[in-house]
């Protein structure tokens, strides 16, 4: 097996085509920087180590060529443990080091709720400051830990998920630049445009701004346990008055995971907000041998997404209504086990789904607005009825109403009739799915994580480019 070698040296310096083996490879730790080969295990074109005997340069049947404009970057990426935002990051990561670049992860899985209800018993307020209090102790673990790390891995750049403050936090303390990435809402403070755990519309007047203001200190209130813990490692690292996630993002650029035209518009940060679409590609999934809708009736997909599949009797009830407009209905658990959920009135209750195959043949979607699901659906062109329930979920939702792409109702007053009278007005009214085809004609045309990764090595100043095709992901591995 063989891996690409990059050299110390200066950072814009030519190097040729260079070759690695795999050979009495010493082993690495996660962190470790780069080290010099042993010149008898390197050939390179053009530089004084490459003394290889020729019978011994081609030792490796299976070698990597690569070709570098410049040095290539080491890329550190701080992500959340959340399944949606990983997957995010790891399609982001795979084009990087497709192109070159070296990443790697830091990551608080060792980080735990405390112990609370479950789930299905807690309060909503419970879950809040349960979540919030998670998060707080994430951020302290990672900015404990991670000026070690990152001194040992020595990144040029920093990507760092908008959710995490601990990624503005350590670019800032470690000073290095950071390019933020919103996997949800982005949160980029905006005059006029309400944060994203508002489903509010944007006001630009005077009375207006100042709602938000008011708006944004009660969140600073409920949010107080993270504030407090960004507000003092900022003290202790001398960062200045960092106040809340909004004062931890990049203030070079970022990089949202939302469509152009979806979100609220943005004239003052709108040239540091791209908006890039899913980094995952599409990818043809088959749809489930044991479901088969019949053509002659519309089918709802209902979900509510990973974290809340545990909601059986919203489940219930929006099946119902479902059934009420005489449409067959789809629910997916989210990964959540199926046994507890025959209660569930559908046509089909599955603990998971391949998503893509099922919207493909979906009139319409109920989600919680999760931004997955959301883009997924408008890549798809199919209308949504949104039933916002937590985090930025009431922003999602509050942009698909203003784009026409479908309606929401609030989860505490969505009584069966007023489900089924949504969900008759989506299927009935042809400009909803109008509105979500046309988003659905730009999905070719989305950036995704090419024009992601683009953005990146902007900033970075360097493209290392392949000059053969690149090999399998367990090759790069080093």
């Amino acid at each position: 097996m063989a891996v690409p070698f990059v050299p110390q040296g200066r950072r814009n310096r030519q190097v040729g085509t260079m070759f690695l083996t795999a050979r009495n490879k010493p082993p690495r730790s996660r962190f470790s920087p780069p080290r010099r080969p042993d010149p008898s295990m390197v050939h390179c074109r053009g530089q004084s180590f490459a003394t290889i005997a020729p019978s011994r340069r081609w030792a490796c049947k299976r070698t990597m060529m690569v070709q570098y404009d410049r040095l290539a970057a080491r890329i550190l990426m701080i992500c959340p443990p959340y399944p949606s935002h990983r997957q995010a990051f790891a399609a982001l990561a795979e084009e990087l080091r497709a192109r070159g670049h070296h990443v790697r992860f830091l990551a608080g899985d060792t980080v735990r709720s405390r112990p609370c209800l479950p789930p299905n018993d807690r309060p909503h307020s419970a879950r809040l400051h349960g979540e919030i209090a998670a998060g707080a102790a994430r951020t302290q673990m990672l900015c404990r830990l991670g000026p070690a790390a990152i001194a040992a891995y020595r990144p040029d750049l920093i990507l760092g998920d908008q959710t995490e403050p601990a990624a503005g936090l350590l670019s800032r303390h470690m000073r290095i630049p950071m390019v933020s990435i919103a996997c949800a809402l982005p949160f980029d403070d905006e005059p006029g445009v309400p944060i994203p755990f508002l489903g509010w519309r944007p006001d630009h007047s005077e009375r207006g701004i100042e709602r938000l203001r008011t708006a944004r200190r009660i969140a600073q209130w409920v949010m107080r346990r993270q504030s407090r813990v960004i507000q003092t490692i900022a003290l202790d690292w001398d960062l200045g008055p960092l106040r809340d996630f909004t004062d931890c993002v990049s203030p070079l650029m970022t990089l949202a995971q939302a469509v152009p035209g979806f979100d609220h518009p943005r004239p003052v940060t709108g040239g540091r907000v791209r908006h890039m679409g899913l980094f995952r590609a599409p990818v043809a999934e088959p749809l489930p041998c044991d479901i088969r809708p019949d053509p002659d009736r519309p089918l709802v997909y209902v979900s509510l997404g990973t974290l809340q599949g545990h909601r059986h009797r919203l489940l219930a009830r929006i099946a119902r209504a479902c059934r009420r407009a005489g449409a067959q209905v789809l629910v997916s658990l989210g990964g959540q086990s199926a046994e507890g959920a025959c209660d569930i009135p559908a046509d089909w209750v599955r603990s998971f789904v391949p998503q893509r195959a099922i919207l493909e043949r979906a009139q319409v979607c109920v989600t919680h607005a999760g931004m997955n699901t959301v883009m997924e659906c408008l890549e798809q062109g199919v209308p949504m009825l949104a039933l916002p329930l937590t985090n930025d979920q009431p922003g999602v939702a509050a942009r698909i109403a203003r784009t026409g792409t479908g309606l929401r109702l609030s989860p505490r007053w969505a009584s069966e009739a007023r489900i089924h009278d949504a969900l008759c007005r989506l299927l009935d009214d042809p400009s909803f799915r109008a509105n979500a085809h046309g988003f659905a004609q730009d999905a070719p045309h989305w950036p995704r994580a090419a024009g992601a990764a683009d953005a990146i090595e902007s900033v970075l100043g360097r493209r290392p480019s392949l000059v053969t095709a690149p090999v399998a992901a367990r090759e790069w591995r080093r």
